[in-house]
């Protein structure tokens, strides 16, 4: 059995096994589900080359001999190809590369983490929680794994209904608020993204006479510019409000207040990063030209969610509202990487995701140790935490510490090549003359997320016990050391040793930024609607008759940073009179 189906089928089977299950049963029920949800993680490890090479020959239950996996590549690995639906062009199509590799790993990694760190909290429909849990999980990886844009979009909505009832169910006071208002936001977004895979889909038969939903197929469409600018803009309003970006952002405080532990570690770590993922594997490569036109514009309103959300974090007085606003504002920065259009940028990046799902996955474990003890998250509440639980004081500061982007652990990392990246994203391609003023404004985030952290650590930890409820608090219990220790742990190793990480995206990152210039730069030729032939090496740039370009030619431009702006048939124009 192909891997990645037996990373889906696991969950899926835990699921159903609970189902039958008497709900008179809770303890079992959630040892069930966490053994399925450990079982899971430990497959996923045969995704790095190292657990392959290590059981190389050997026959393993259920898997059999593993395919070797090759990151250092072009093109997805581990690919399973099977038609679904023939006469529309459906395939059940799963690969994975670099750019999936980490979020996957990290979704199979957290969701065992995130609903132990509930194992006592949740004690109303047990049975049922786990249930969503094992559905969430597998809607997240089979929306890493597509590449099928139909198969893409039914996990994409899969996961929408587990962390609907996950937040309506087992919530604060107003869940059912906050669930449908996210429900409302992720639904809106979600059908204008139908209607334009639906478009392209219907362009790309027009021209073949074949239906198909396959990815790396649809890849090779180049549509006119204008029809690109209204698909991107609906792709773009799918992944804008999951992330989520400014101004789509102001369903994700409440859904992170109202939403349990369990789901509020779920939601910040991984969902939101099914946003950017979309804007690199989906948006960017369909549209290159729209991508191109408007990303400087869209990395603009992720310094504005940076700047925006640190100011909204500091003048929080509930714990978790704060740590639910800096999400807004450390994803800004990954969006600014995503748009610098460098190697630096793109994979500090994809680093960054991974660093934001530990380091706020962390918090939101560490909100949640606090609430079960006093059953409020306002500040004002607190104050002397450090003599009665020290350490809990000592794991939420090195923590903060990691939010922040303390050098040694890996939140400095990840946003240090982000603003280099972006600072050196002076090429015709990216962020241009406005490279270095993105920097400096992004620059100011990192300043206020100190300010707002290092206030919420004041406020808890030091001065006198005042309040008396404070005195007889318990410090951090073995499952809650349990659950953050293997956080700890990532917080220090990825502060230290980044390349672990970087060695298997920045293959991926390279032939992404080198697909994307391709075929941007044989969309500035001639948009014209047309499907692009199986490509060859070579280093001419443009065909003879000078309405087929090569899509491998490399465009050889000085650095001109004012045509970023320009629309494509202006900045090729541009261009050629700059040649002469």
């Amino acid at each position: 059995m192909n891997l990645l189906s037996l990373l889906l089928a696991v969950p899926a089977i835990g699921a159903l096994v609970i189902f039958f299950m008497p709900r008179q049963w809770p303890t079992a029920i959630r040892r069930t589900a966490l053994t399925f949800m450990l079982f899971n993680f430990g497959l996923s490890l045969f995704l790095l080359p190292e657990m392959v090479e290590l059981f190389a020959g050997t026959s393993l239950p259920f898997l059999g001999e593993i395919d070797a996996v090759n990151y250092a590549a072009s093109g997805f690995q581990l690919v399973e190809n099977q038609v679904w639906v023939e006469s529309l062009g459906i395939s059940y199509k799963l690969g994975i590369d670099g750019l999936s590799l980490w979020l996957v790993l990290l979704s199979t990694l957290l969701s065992p983490i995130a609903f132990f760190a509930s194992w006592t909290s949740i004690n109303t429909k047990i049975k049922e929680y786990a249930i969503s849990f094992l559905l969430l999980e597998l809607g997240m990886l089979g929306a890493f794994f597509a590449l099928d844009l139909f198969l893409f979009y039914v996990f994409w909505e899969l996961m929408l209904v587990p962390m609907y009832l996950i937040i309506g169910i087992w919530g604060g006071k107003d869940r059912v608020y906050a669930a449908v208002k996210f429900f409302i936001y992720t639904m809106v977004g979600s059908l204008l993204m139908l209607v334009a895979i639906l478009w392209v889909v219907n362009a790309y038969e027009s021209v073949t006479g074949v239906y198909t939903f396959d990815l790396e197929l649809l890849s090779n469409l180049v549509i006119p510019f204008e029809e690109q600018l209204l698909l991107f803009s609906a792709f773009a309003l799918a992944f804008a409000i999951k992330v989520p970006m400014f101004p789509f952002h102001t369903w994700l405080p409440d859904a992170h207040v109202q939403a349990p532990t369990g789901g509020s570690v779920i939601l910040a770590a991984v969902l939101l990063k099914l946003g950017i993922y979309g804007f690199l594997r989906f948006a960017m490569p369909l549209f290159p030209l729209a991508s191109q036109y408007m990303g400087p514009t869209i990395a603009v309103i992720g310094i504005i969610g940076i700047i925006y959300g640190a100011f909204c974090a500091w003048v929080q007085k509930d714990l978790k509202k704060l740590v639910a606003y800096s999400s807004v504002s450390h994803m800004g920065f990954i969006v600014l990487g995503m748009f610098a259009m460098t190697p630096h940028g793109v994979n500090g990046a994809l680093l960054q995701m991974i660093n934001h799902g530990v380091s706020t996955g962390a918090l939101f474990i560490l909100v949640g140790v606090i609430y079960e003890r006093r059953h409020t998250r306002q500040l004002d509440e607190f104050g002397g935490l450090a003599k009665v639980m020290p350490w809990y004081a000592v794991l939420f500061i090195i923590v903060t510490m990691s939010s922040i982007g303390l050098p040694g652990t890996n939140g400095f990392i990840g946003e240090f090549m982000i603003m280099s990246g972006a600072f050196l994203s002076t090429g015709f391609i990216g962020l241009g003359q406005w490279g270095g003023i993105f920097t400096v404004f992004a620059a100011t985030g990192v300043i206020l997320a100190a300010i707002y952290m290092l206030h919420a650590v004041y406020k808890m930890f030091w001065g006198p016990v005042d309040n008396d409820e404070n005195k007889g608090l318990a410090d951090v219990s073995w499952r809650e050391w349990a659950s953050l220790s293997p956080l700890l742990v990532l917080i220090f190793w990825i502060g230290f040793f980044p390349n672990t990480i970087l060695e298997k995206s920045q293959p991926a990152v390279d032939n992404f930024i080198m697909d994307f210039s391709q075929k941007w730069e044989t969309s500035t030729q001639s948009d014209r609607l047309r499907v692009l032939g199986a490509p060859a090496a070579t280093d001419e740039a443009v065909a003879d008759d000078g309405d087929t370009p090569n899509p491998h030619a490399r465009l050889v431009m000085p650095a001109q940073p004012e045509l970023i702006f320009a629309r494509p048939g202006e900045q090729l124009a541009m261009a050629e009179r700059s040649d002469r």
